[in-house]
């Protein structure tokens, strides 16, 4: 649609029509505009699946493994199909805009939403959100590139102000939504943070690069209650302040306008900019069936399986796997997390899927007929106690499994009711003169002893167990974070002794207060195991086994939205679980399910072990498919892993005085530890596969011209017994520069397959932003001539060959 036609269209609203388009109509849904043919258009949140326009567990979504597994699959063909997967759930729930990719960065291992983004290096996560966003975008579906820019902590995420230099922010932290914009994106959402004093919603970088230098001829979004200000951020390039109907906009931004405090043709662009996205999104023609490709559950399932161990990173392995199911009578399967995986990250970006198959569950059928499987779930994890559900719950109204969930008036008469899956309700329906919220169970206890209750929300709560009051109190929130109050409010607890397995009746209650959501959540949890005992149980299955698979990984509450992580230990008895198994049982496998980094103090006693992150759905089946040898772990860390927090050279999080230094400047990731001269656990770059590699031969220009791209041709030998996958990587270094450098940094990759005996070439294309650097003398790009420093490798200190390449021209 060309500026003309949007132009017409633009002419026939008045101004008070304008503005209103520029607000939500609701927390998802854009403005209408009968008057010229426009419809709503729906959000919902992303990446790892699309949840559409409610919090509604009856509402299932296809569930990819999380943002960090994809940026560990180092292939950018599976992730656009992963992108196009989201797509067609975005059309069958009827959502217009997909809020994602996170291009923020792995800055800090400690960065809470690490699950959510791709990796630590802006060249990595600029191709791989650049191939989300083509997947997406296929049918007719609007991807978000987020958080711009700099969001790559959550302390204090509303208002620290994150200071960076010019050029830090240009290669680094600016270079992925360049990578966005370069493949089209349709949408850039401003973030909360403030960059060098500027709230991101008011930011001259919304205009300077995003618009004007790189061209981006889309819609700029606020972050969902970020915009503060009327005039500021009016006066800005951001154009639709999301959520709604309430927003600083409005009618105090039709009365800046007419005070000739913002200018209005400032307010025409904003309509320009969201009606050329409604062209895209076919959101100015007639409601119509979009054509969604016709793919059978089993498809899906078969993609989101293979995506388990495309993302898969196996970290160690002395000859342990693949396991051989032929010479197995028996396995040990231990850990909380084999039959209670964390498949995705905690926030915003949650979905509820069905049909979940756990590490346990994906053994059993793969053994099936074959081997013994034991499972001991070992010490607990120590973990809060988990929202009601259906395994042990049911409606005490009409028996069903599940929950009921009531709201009542101040008087406590029932204004509505219905039956729930969940004892975790968000965005429950709340009819004219609702007062409290209520969710009630019948619980059938499988285990005597001490339980944990919990209740989480705002205002005052109370919780009772078979009429004995648990809890009663009143409990004010401490912050405005929308992640924390709409969707993870803090769960109190308190325990009581159910003395046999008789059913018991739990009934909470939260009274509304304005401004804290209405986000509810019941919880309940046995009583722990006596961990001596636990412990000595597993290594006892272990020790009799022929194999031993550990499932090790972060709580819910670890890795989240709205948090940053206070340290990298597993937490519990997870590492003495480790340990004691290991010393049983030397093919011994650890499995880590994890978002983010986490310290491995046993890595070199394992026989094996290999990094899930968070996988989704097919968690168990693409896990089976792996340690079997159906398949080879196919990533690459995409983040460097260090031994131990202390070791890290970037750590820090917490603002000072409302600022948050990027004192390190360029160098973040594999950059920082080469500069330290520190040795992580592993290296960015590194992973293992189920053959050997050798590196043949390698063609390299000997002179480019600046500001031209070219090719790295490496022809490698597959010197193993099966058939395989390598990811050769490139690297650069400029040694004597004028400007500072990091040691050397990450330029291409190519991944090839070869059979055993047979030989591949990799072509590795590197572009010329991989040469150039950011003068904040002269506000512009330039490139150095001169000779540079090649390597290639598999990892910035694994590397098989080294060159020169000389660049001409400036």
């Amino acid at each position: 649609m060309n500026d003309e036609t949007l132009d017409r269209l633009i002419d026939r609203l008045s101004l008070e029509q304008k503005v209103r388009l520029l607000t939500g109509a609701t927390t998802w849904r854009t403005a209408g505009e009968p008057g010229i043919g426009l419809r709503e258009m729906v959000t919902s949140d992303g990446p790892a699946g699309v949840r559409g326009e409610a919090w509604d567990e009856r509402r299932t979504s296809a569930l990819l493994p999380s943002a960090s597994a994809l940026g560990a699959m180092w292939d950018e063909e599976l992730v656009e199909r992963l992108g196009a997967l989201l797509a067609t759930e975005a059309v069958r729930k009827g959502v217009d805009v997909v809020l994602a990719p996170t291009l923020n960065l792995h800055r800090s291992p400690l960065g809470g939403r690490h699950f959510e983004c791709f990796s630590e290096d802006p060249e990595l996560t600029g191709r791989t959100g650049a191939a989300l966003i083509r997947g997406i975008q296929t049918l007719g579906v609007g991807a978000t590139a987020k958080h711009y820019v700099g969001n790559d902590s959550e302390t204090d995420r509303l208002t620290v102000d994150v200071r960076a230099s010019d050029r830090t922010l240009r290669e680094v932290y600016l270079a992925p939504f360049e990578a966005a914009v370069e493949a089209g994106v349709w949408l850039v959402m401003a973030g909360y943070n403030a960059v060098d004093g500027t709230t991101m919603t008011a930011s001259p970088l919304l205009a300077e690069p995003l618009k004007g230098e790189w061209g981006f001829d889309g819609v700029a979004v606020s972050d969902w209650a970020a915009v503060r200000s009327t005039e500021e951020t009016g006066r800005a390039t951001l154009d639709l302040a999301m959520p709604g109907p309430d927003s600083p906009w409005g009618v105090s931004l039709v009365r800046a306008v007419k005070d000739g405090r913002v200018d209005e043709e400032a307010v025409d662009e904003k309509v320009r900019r969201l009606l050329r996205l409604a062209g895209r999104v076919g959101a100015l023609e007639p409601r119509r069936s979009r054509r969604v490709p016709a793919t059978a559950s089993r498809d899906t399932r078969a993609l989101l399986r293979r995506a388990v161990s495309a993302g898969s990173v196996l970290l160690r392995n002395s000859d342990v796997l693949p396991l051989d199911p032929a010479g197995l009578s028996s396995v040990a399967v231990v850990g909380v997390h084999a039959a209670s995986p964390r498949i995705q990250g905690g926030g915003s970006a949650g979905v509820f899927c069905s049909d979940v198959v756990t590490p346990l569950a994906g053994i059993r059928a793969r053994l099936r007929g074959r081997a013994r499987v034991v499972y001991e779930p070992g010490p607990a994890p120590g973990a809060p106690p988990a929202p009601l559900g259906t395994d042990r719950c049911s409606d005490p109204r009409s028996g069903a499994p599940g929950v009921l969930l009531r709201v009542l008036d101040a008087a406590g008469r029932e204004l509505r009711a219905e039956h729930r899956l969940s004892g975790r309700q968000l965005e429950p329906d709340l009819p004219p003169g609702a007062h409290t919220v209520e969710i009630t169970a019948v619980l059938r206890p499988h285990r005597a002893g001490e339980w944990t209750f919990g209740v989480g929300g705002f205002g005052r709560m109370t919780l009772t167990v078979d009429d004995h009051l648990l809890l009663d109190g009143e409990f004010p929130g401490d912050t405005d974070d929308p992640a924390v109050v709409h969707v993870n409010p803090p769960v109190h607890t308190a325990r009581t002794v159910l003395t046999t397995k008789r059913p018991v009746l739990v009934v909470a209650r939260r009274e509304l207060v304005s401004g804290r959501g209405r986000a509810t959540v019941v919880a309940a949890a046995p009583p722990e195991p006596d961990p001596t005992t636990a412990l000595e149980d597993a290594v006892r299955a272990a020790r009799d086994a022929d194999a031993a698979i550990v499932v090790v990984g972060t709580t819910e509450h670890s890795e989240t939205e709205g948090y940053d992580r206070a340290g990298l230990s597993l937490g519990g008895h997870q590492d003495e679980l480790v340990r004691a198994v290991a010393a049983a049982n030397p093919r011994t496998v650890v499995v880590v399910n994890s978002g983010g980094p986490v310290e491995l103090p046993w890595r070199e006693e394992a026989g094996a072990v290999l990094l899930t992150w968070f996988p989704g759905q097919e968690a168990g089946a693409g896990l089976a498919d792996v340690l079997f040898g159906l398949t080879e772990p196919g990533g690459r860390l995409p983040t460097t892993w260090a031994a131990m927090l202390a070791d890290a050279p970037v750590t820090r999080t917490r603002p000072v005085d409302g600022r948050l230094d990027y004192a390190e400047g360029l160098h973040i990731g594999h950059r920082a530890w080469l500069r330290a001269g520190r040795e992580p656990a592993y290296w960015f770059g590194h992973g293992l596969g189920y053959t050997t590699w050798a590196y043949a031969a390698v063609e390299v220009p000997t002179q480019v011209a600046s500001g031209e791209p070219f090719t790295v041709r490496v022809e490698v030998l597959n010197t193993g017994a099966r058939a395989g996958r390598e990811v050769v990587q490139v690297y650069l270094a400029r040694p004597g520069s004028a400007v500072e450098r990091p040691v050397r940094w990450f330029a291409g990759y190519a991944a090839v397959r070869a059979s055993a005996g047979r030989t591949a070439s990799a072509e590795v294309v590197v572009r010329p932003r991989a040469l150039r650097h950011w003068s904040e003398a002269d506000h512009g790009w330039t490139t150095e001539p001169g000779p540079y420093r090649l390597m290639v490798g598999r990892s910035p200190v694994d590397i098989r060959w080294e060159g020169t390449v000389t660049v001409s021209g400036s």
